[in-house]
């Protein structure tokens, strides 16, 4: 089952994501001082969750590595689904933006796509989570803002521009998910060459140019170049060159939808 962000109480999220944002609700809290703090939450949860994936972010686990009870965490937060909320927003907030400086829009589109790319570096769990509803949180809205940004002056109408934007960045999700599937292959167990050489021998008797000519002639090709069967690095760099022609052929084309929807 994929993780999902907003799958929780959305009242009580968004009460979470947007503290020190809102009125006060009540006057301040009486009593002694209380062990913990969201923001310590979010620190030790989105550090296990680096450290040892999804799977692992577990109420218990993380009561663990802040000392404290499970049934004392849900002091803090109702549950699991509204601690995903808050690191993802939280990684959004703390994302690089500097200032778009007159740069042509294309520049600006491709250094949206590279950021999000080191956001998931840094965090690979990010690329796993489902954000079809998205946390609407303060580093969420922070982020859409500046991406939507950088397509100004490129022509496209407003739901063309959150449309380009929705695609780029789901293309850059997917390919973060190939890159850290490749990191961890290579750390946790043979890399690409030592499993060619082990079962190259036996391909090349099966995978004949006589039987498969284009799949052995483009594939030989292919693996000289990447000393592998796939690098997903190239293929993020691919990819993002032809999206971008793509963007950019549609800005120059004065966009796909008609005047009346424009």
């Amino acid at each position: 089952m994929t993780d999902a962000t907003s799958s929780g109480d959305p009242a009580a999220s968004l009460r979470l994501l947007w503290r020190g944002h809102l009125p006060q609700e009540s006057s301040p809290r009486r009593g002694p001082k209380r062990a913990l703090d969201l923001d310590s939450i979010v620190e030790a949860a989105t550090t296990l969750a680096d450290d040892d994936g999804l799977a692992a972010l577990t109420m218990r686990r993380l009561a663990e590595r802040l000392g404290v009870k499970p049934m004392g965490l849900y002091t803090y937060v109702p549950g699991r689904a509204e601690v995903l909320d808050l690191i993802l927003d939280d990684a959004f907030a703390k994302m690089p933006r500097p200032p778009f400086a007159g740069e042509p829009w294309p520049v600006r589109v491709r250094a949206v796509a590279d950021g999000n790319l080191d956001l998931y570096r840094r965090h690979p769990w990010a690329a796993q989570l489902s954000t079809l509803r998205p946390p609407l949180g303060p580093g969420q809205m922070a982020k859409y803002e500046y991406e939507l940004t950088a397509f100004r002056g490129s022509g496209l109408s407003d739901l063309e521009t959150d449309d380009a934007l929705t695609f780029l960045l789901g293309f850059v999700r997917n390919a973060a998910r190939d890159i850290e599937s490749g990191r961890q292959a290579s750390v946790g167990g043979e890399d690409d060459q030592q499993w060619w050489d082990k079962a190259g021998a036996l391909l090349s008797e099966m995978i004949t140019a006589e039987r498969y000519p284009l799949a052995a002639r483009i594939g030989s090709a292919a693996g000289a170049a990447h000393a592998s069967a796939h690098d997903p690095d190239h293929a993020y760099r691919f990819g993002l060159e032809r999206t971008m022609t793509a963007l950019e052929s549609l800005a120059g084309s004065g966009g796909a939808l008609p005047d009346s929807q424009r």
